[in-house]
């Protein structure tokens, strides 16, 4: 089977071009030679290739610059996908997309379902929303899987962020009023092979995808703030300096993209897949003790 990937120096697309290794013919694209800005280069891309499966793990993912920068967000994020999921229902491809927590508003206080109404609260959740029901709508064989606070030892995240600062700074003010679930690419790509792999292995893989095909949530088990994010990555990394964290509420530290205040998502419907999401803080240890900074 010959498998789309695009946004492959990203921190998901780069261990999934990993995790997705003997499961077909992996065309990994970077930004260079698929930029979801030209919608005229993404279906030219599509046509040529002719993939069975793509696996869109490129997006425009910076939340406070998408409140000056909608359009272009839009177009990455909502255009784009419509594009892929109407090439690859041409083709008569499935398409396997990711999305985020940001598309709730936060004012629940339970983790959110599958079925939860959608209701963004800044630009970068409503044009990850539009990207969702633009796939929907063209009625192809997809999964849009939620994930939320993803970090990993590439690009720029959490993790990477407060570890930099712990060593410039003696004291991080971090907020401690938001939830959600810190949540390792790796462990976003290793549960997206697993699901790949299970369509592949099915007697009938078009009747297998009629089966799964929606919205799933895939995150990290458990919650935490991202003041105990923090926390738990000085511990982790065993970080020398003694950096002190400083507990804050979200008024505190202004940004210009509001953020949900409650963002945890329930998984229960992931479980369809017979996989075993790691604990939060189990796959941040998992993440220190298996890669170098």
């Amino acid at each position: 089977m010959k498998i789309l990937l695009t946004g492959k120096t990203g921190q998901v697309g780069y261990e999934l071009e990993r995790s997705l290794r003997g499961l077909g013919e992996v065309v990994a694209l970077s930004r260079a030679q698929m930029d979801l800005t030209s919608i005229d280069q993404i279906r030219d891309v599509i046509r040529a290739i002719k993939p069975k499966l793509i696996v869109n793990a490129a997006a425009y993912t910076a939340v406070d610059r998408a409140e000056t920068e909608s359009e272009l967000a839009m177009l990455v994020n909502g255009e784009a996908p419509a594009v892929m999921a109407h090439e690859a229902k041409k083709l008569g491809a499935a398409m396997i997309h990711f999305s985020t927590d940001y598309v709730f508003d936060g004012e629940k206080k339970s983790p959110y379902t599958e079925s939860d109404p959608v209701g963004p609260i800044n630009v970068y959740g409503h044009t990850k929303c539009a990207g969702e029901q633009a796939i929907q709508a063209e009625g192809i064989s997809h999964l849009v899987l939620r994930t939320s606070w993803v970090y990993g030892t590439r690009g720029n995240n959490f993790l990477l962020t407060v570890l930099r600062l712990a060593q410039e700074r003696d004291e991080l003010r971090i907020v401690s009023d938001q939830f959600g679930a810190p949540t390792w690419c790796k462990t976003i790509a290793d549960a997206t092979a697993h699901i790949v792999a299970q369509s592949i292995a099915a007697p009938s893989s078009a009747e297998w995808w009629r089966e799964h095909s929606g919205v799933y949530h895939l995150t990290a088990k458990g919650q935490a703030t991202w003041y105990e994010f923090a926390r738990m990555i000085l511990e982790y990394w065993s970080v020398t300096k003694k950096t002190k964290l400083i507990s804050i509420t979200t008024q505190e530290y202004p940004v210009i993209a509001r953020r949900p205040m409650y963002s945890v998502m329930s998984c229960k419907r992931f479980g369809d897949f017979m996989y075993e999401l790691p604990d939060w803080d189990r796959a941040l240890q998992a993440c220190s003790e298996n890669v170098e900074l």
